[in-house]
């Protein structure tokens, strides 16, 4: 209650624990973070590798495709999370599942096919006879080159769901033979651990890298833009 014109300065109130004096630091909350917290270790370890996974890309892509870049970066860090979250207990790994790796891997190469038949025919018509050919062989080349180039989702999805399958079911047969007094056992539990790690590293940078050199068979004409990351898109 008001008693005078002078006590809305009093930093005294009823109730136990008073928070007047924080109306100090309140002007902390609208600063941005990056001026009064340092990044922590985890934050840039995944801007280093960020960095790096781009300038890669640049190198292996055209340098304007940066939605392609990004694309490609952010499928890497879904499939890295995914599988160390597969390593640790009671949590569902969806990276070992066929359907999942599909629906990555399906969306981006049907884009690419569908974009380059429908804008580059005669390039994609060339690339399926390769150059040297004998004309006896081009019917059955055609025929090769349509079917790998259909199976390369396919093969993307199986690689990674397998690689995948594979650690976690070793691990599960270690674990169900590993004691307490069986040091050995142990010790081999936790050297697959740290395997299985690298492989969830490995397995994302793999599965990137191949959909990058899927789309860097479309930029055929280094004079033309970058056909994902022009406007038509």
């Amino acid at each position: 209650m008001m008693t005078n014109l002078f006590s809305t300065f009093d930093p005294s109130t009823s109730m136990k624990l008073s928070m007047n004096w924080m109306s100090m630091l309140m002007f902390m909350s609208i600063l941005p973070m990056n001026f009064w917290i340092k990044k922590s270790r985890i934050k840039m370890l995944i801007f280093i590798m960020m960095n790096n996974l781009t300038n890669e890309l640049k190198m292996t892509l055209n340098k304007k495709s940066k939605e392609v870049i990004l694309i490609l970066v952010s499928i890497f860090f879904m499939i890295l999370l995914n599988n160390l979250m597969g390593l640790m207990p009671y949590i569902f790994t969806a990276t070992s599942h066929m359907a999942v790796n599909l629906a990555l891997a399906l969306p981006l190469w049907v884009s690419v096919i569908l974009f380059s038949w429908m804008n580059k025919t005669k390039m994609m018509l060339v690339h399926l006879t390769p150059l040297g050919t004998p004309d006896l062989l081009m019917p059955f080349m055609v025929v090769i080159e349509m079917i790998s180039n259909i199976i390369r989702p396919i093969s993307l999805s199986v690689r990674l769901t397998a690689n995948m399958i594979t650690g976690h079911l070793l691990m599960t047969l270690l674990e169900t033979s590993m004691m307490l007094k069986n040091v050995p056992i142990m010790m081999v539990q936790m050297f697959l651990m740290m395997f299985e790690t690298a492989v969830a590293f490995i397995q994302s940078y793999v599965f990137m890298m191949l959909m990058t050199l899927y789309i860097s068979e479309v930029n055929y004409d280094n004079k033309q833009k970058s056909p994902l990351s022009s406007s038509k898109l």
